[in-house]
């Protein structure tokens, strides 16, 4: 898994004016790669419970989410577009990894995705 992140993931971040035209090839090969990597994301979580936690949060927050991920939600203008981004990426994630948090906290991975979120 380890190496599937650090060798195939690869989400190009264009200038946003370069990517506003949905139908443009940039645009297209962008999002593309985008929904490849949450599927990745989902498929890296999925080991959860069989691989140790610690590892999984590893590879698909720190790694996958905040290296690639975060980079092009924060490059989507705020809409619906954006927000299907998040609500994907939100519903990657073991309900169990919140179940000990305290009200308005998060995991440490996710401050930034959070932030982004409020």
């Amino acid at each position: 898994m380890k190496k599937s992140i650090e060798e195939d993931v690869f989400i190009p971040l264009y200038p946003k004016s370069t990517v506003e035209d949905k139908s443009s090839l940039r645009s297209k090969f962008q999002e593309r790669r985008f929904w490849s990597a949450v599927k990745l994301l989902s498929n890296v979580v999925l080991w959860d419970g069989i691989v140790q936690e610690d590892k999984v949060r590893d590879l698909g927050l720190s790694k996958l989410l905040n290296r690639y991920l975060l980079l092009n939600i924060l490059n989507t203008p705020l809409g619906p577009d954006n927000t299907e981004k998040c609500n994907k990426v939100v519903a990657c994630l073991p309900e169990r990894w919140f179940q000990d948090l305290k009200d308005g906290s998060t995991l440490p991975e996710l401050l930034n995705f959070s932030q982004h979120l409020l």
